[in-house]
């Protein structure tokens, strides 16, 4: 099969993922060999090419927002069967046994896999995962659409999630790339009013197209405090920035993988009562939630799209801000 492989982690410049000829995976048993028609690209990929992400896997295959067609079974799987449209996310696999498996939070579990990052991934024509760890799609979206949903929507409705708020309130997002622009249409669907920075006019101009109540550059004036805000941009500075937008007993949700150092701050930016928190990964059970809501209207997926081969170029498109939305690579 043909594969975008990653052999040693070095800037994009140097178009570090090469295209090769690889066996094609055989599964284990529970395992489901799918062959692959969309796989998304994010800012995730980008920081395992680079080496933000120290390597685990190495020769590896990222991508983790994949979706196809179930191929072939491997023995005992009782999920899935031949051609079921399938979409396999960032959490590859849990052990089920650690303190936070069994406390439900099996987004710390100590011996998780990533897809992508600790096992092939979706820059490649086939893939393997258990069948536990592979989804049923909602069926109101094409292939294009709703792979973008698979990280940016998932990391993003947990990270809604956290925020706590329900059905109103005021939310902020800063940085308005493939996540904030899929959870803004899922945010203001519960019916809260959003308020979206951003340092790019195009991304300003696509967050308002989307029904952002406000939009602007992180030094404007909202006109108002936020009950809560997610960071989605890979800075330190812009999480510390986020606080003096938050009113009393709100929260600042970073909902990245990596960021840059956090610089030095007042205690009056976390006082009264404000919280500044992360989240990590995902759940099972939070990916089958945010389907389920996807399925309940259709969230419009601004995509750009690239063939296999020209991974790299797609992944420094997102490293310089050149594009709005999301991005996604053709693979069939």
């Amino acid at each position: 099969m043909r594969a975008m492989v990653l052999e040693k982690q070095q800037p994009l410049e140097n178009d570090p993922l090469i295209l090769k000829d690889i066996p094609t995976p055989e599964p284990k048993e529970k395992e489901i060999r799918v062959k692959i028609a969309i796989c998304g690209a994010c800012r995730t990929d980008l920081h395992i090419v680079e080496g933000e992400l120290p390597p685990h896997k190495m020769p590896v295959i990222p991508g983790h927002q994949i979706v196809g067609k179930v191929e072939k079974l491997g023995k005992n799987v009782r999920k899935f069967k031949l051609n079921d449209r399938v979409g396999i996310p960032w959490l590859y696999k849990t052990c089920g046994k650690c303190t936070y498996c069994r406390a439900g939070k099996e987004n710390l579990c100590e011996n998780a896999m990533f897809t992508g990052y600790d096992a092939d991934g979706g820059f490649a024509e086939y893939t393997v995962v258990s069948e536990d760890f592979a989804y049923s799609l909602p069926g109101n979206y094409t292939a294009r659409e709703v792979a973008p949903l698979l990280c940016a929507g998932v990391i993003g409705y947990q990270a809604l999630q956290k925020t706590g708020l329900k059905n109103q309130g005021k939310l902020g997002l800063f940085g308005f790339g493939s996540s904030a622009h899929i959870i803004i249409q899922v945010a203001i669907h519960l019916g809260l009013d959003v308020y979206v920075v951003s340092r790019t006019q195009k991304e300003l101009d696509l967050a308002q197209s989307l029904g952002a109540q406000w939009v602007g550059r992180i030094d404007d004036d909202m006109g108002t405090k936020l009950d809560a805000g997610i960071v989605f941009a890979p800075s330190g500075e812009l999480l510390i920035e986020s606080l003096k937008k938050l009113d009393k007993g709100g929260i600042i949700v970073s909902a990245g993988i990596y960021t840059t150092p956090l610089p030095g701050f007042d205690y009056s930016l976390i006082y009264p009562e404000k919280c500044l928190t992360s989240i990590a990964h995902t759940t099972r059970e939070n990916v089958l939630a945010f389907l389920k809501v996807a399925s309940e209207f259709k969230i419009k997926t601004r995509v750009n799209e690239y063939k296999l081969k020209d991974a790299n170029q797609a992944l420094l498109n997102i490293k310089n801000s050149k594009i709005s939305g999301s991005t996604i690579l053709i693979i069939e």
